[in-house]
């Protein structure tokens, strides 16, 4: 009878391991699956292999870009460089946007935690009341670390700047050509006007 015992013991260990290795099989597809599901930012090409979300949750294919000459800011709303930044990128705007700039802005609170709005209504009023027409603005992501945004882990492997591929600060910026491939990268102090020169060689 210690034998039926036994028997009993290794089915009831049986019983209870199988639905949490199937457990741990379902949740590794699924992490596989993410990790397939975007490029690899170290072996992507363009921007346009990427996908985003707008302020609201929607995935935003950035192949909607192709044939723009694109400018990436990560942007924060209580900084010393937004009020400059803000005005700046509104007339870089205004007097490209009809040439084919197109500016896209990521907030980020990674920097002393200078963009506490949430996604979403928060986000378009704050932006509503600074006067700020600077562009397309999509979901806060954070830029730097394990858990920086795939777009940002590509444009800082394509465009290193100086010491070390880190993003320093806020409205750090990323100059995209026409085929989605990033040519430059601009300190965080770099006057969006003092830009222009450069987006009008691409346009």
């Amino acid at each position: 009878n210690d034998k039926a015992k036994h028997i009993w013991v290794v089915k009831q260990i049986f019983l209870w391991f199988k639905p949490v290795a199937i457990s741990f099989f379902i949740v590794e597809k699924i992490i596989d699956s993410n990790n397939m599901s975007g490029p690899d930012p170290k072996t992507a090409k363009t921007i346009y292999e990427f996908t985003v979300k707008d302020t609201h949750g929607n995935e935003v294919s950035l192949e909607k870009y192709k044939g723009n000459v694109v400018l990436v800011v990560n942007i924060a709303s209580q900084c010393g460089l937004t009020k400059n930044n803000y005005a700046k990128l509104t007339t870089l705007l205004e007097k490209y946007e009809e040439k084919g700039l197109r500016i896209l802005n990521f907030p980020c609170n990674q920097f002393n935690s200078q963009m506490p709005e949430a996604d979403g209504e928060a986000m378009v009023c704050h932006l509503r009341d600074a006067k700020a027409n600077i562009g397309d603005v999509f979901q806060k992501v954070d830029v730097n670390g394990s858990g920086a945004a795939p777009l940002y882990q590509f444009l800082k492997h394509r465009q290193t700047g100086t010491l070390g591929s880190s993003i320093k600060w806020n409205f750090t910026k990323f100059l995209v050509n026409k085929d989605g491939v990033p040519v430059d990268r601009y300190a965080p102090t770099t006057d969006p006007m003092d830009i222009a020169k450069d987006i009008e060689k691409l346009l």
